[in-house]
């Protein structure tokens, strides 16, 4: 398997970001915003020490309303478009931020698909480990089978898993398309829900100026950008929102192609025509599924093959 298809690119670049000298938050609501995520990082350490032990249901609670709060510290406001399924469910999104594994959580508390080094970072190592993420290793890509049955057998045990099957962050702006990453979703993840049997629910997260209404990559998280760079232009962002729009469901008959069911959940995420796709003989097609059109107004972790 080529690095090529291991570690996708996106088309983006420091032009992509917002240019310097925009109004923002005070000097002094940036501290006060650092200070506020210091204090739910330390939160958070405490957190990963209890929630082995809670039950799934207060788990999920927990995570939630920390979730929300880090957001809220930060100057991000969430707004949910749509109800996610009461049951296990394979969860996939766009990849815009390191923001947007927040959002995610603070939507639906799933064990989170994550690079391997994600293990050892401060804080938020404890917390991927102490709510059951699925790490992987990229630079290992033989690894691929045994990292799609570990995620099956979450599936199968009754827990929503999140990927973000792009692989890559990129600026999210669509104009310009060549931004995306060139290959879309990775079909690989989508096996998981084949075999364990669950739905397959996209998800779109977007960002937006609370003030103008339009789209904006002040929370992209891009390139060569150091991850400190991009939390201080998100500390010094004003009323910058996150939309988290939850589609309808898409449910694979047993042995679909997880490439067509790739395809149709990157078409709901991006409300894009469906790419080309040459289904394997071998694999039956995804089954009677609705790709579901527009929702009603209201550093990256994929994996190939």
């Amino acid at each position: 398997m080529s690095a090529e298809l291991w570690r996708p690119t996106a088309g983006c670049g420091p032009d992509c970001l917002p240019g310097e000298g925009r109004a923002g938050a005070s000097p002094v609501r940036q501290v006060a915003r650092l200070l506020g995520v210091l204090g739910m990082l330390l939160a958070g350490a405490g957190m990963a020490v209890l929630l082995p032990v809670l039950p799934a249901a207060r788990r999920a609670a927990v995570l939630r309303a920390w979730a929300r709060r880090t957001a809220g510290v930060l100057g991000v406001r969430l707004v949910v478009r749509g109800r996610l399924p009461r049951r296990r469910a394979l969860l996939v999104a766009n990849h815009v931020s390191w923001l947007d594994v927040l959002a995610v959580l603070a939507v639906a508390p799933a064990r989170l698909l994550a690079k391997r080094e994600v293990r050892n970072w401060p804080v938020l190592g404890l917390l991927a480990r102490a709510g059951g993420a699925v790490f992987v290793d990229r630079s290992r890509p033989r690894d691929l089978p045994g990292t799609v049955a570990r995620l099956a057998a979450t599936l199968r045990a009754g827990h929503p898993v999140a990927v973000f099957p792009e692989g890559t962050t990129w600026c999210g702006v669509v104009p310009p398309a060549d931004c995306r990453p060139r290959r879309g979703f990775r079909p690989a993840v989508f096996q998981a829900a084949v075999d364990a049997g669950a739905p397959v629910v996209p998800v779109r997260i977007s960002y937006r100026s609370a003030a103008t209404g339009a789209t904006t990559t002040t929370a992209a998280f891009l390139g060569d950008e150091t991850l400190w760079r991009s939390v201080r232009r998100v500390l010094a962002a004003r009323d910058l929102v996150v939309d988290v729009a939850v589609t309808a469901a898409l449910h694979p008959v047993p042995g679909a192609d997880r490439r067509v069911l790739a395809r149709a959940a990157e078409s709901a995420v991006h409300l894009l025509p469906p790419r080309p796709v040459v289904s394997r003989p071998t694999l039956a097609a995804v089954g009677p599924v609705a790709v579901p059109g527009p929702v009603a107004a209201g550093a990256g972790l994929g994996l190939a093959a």
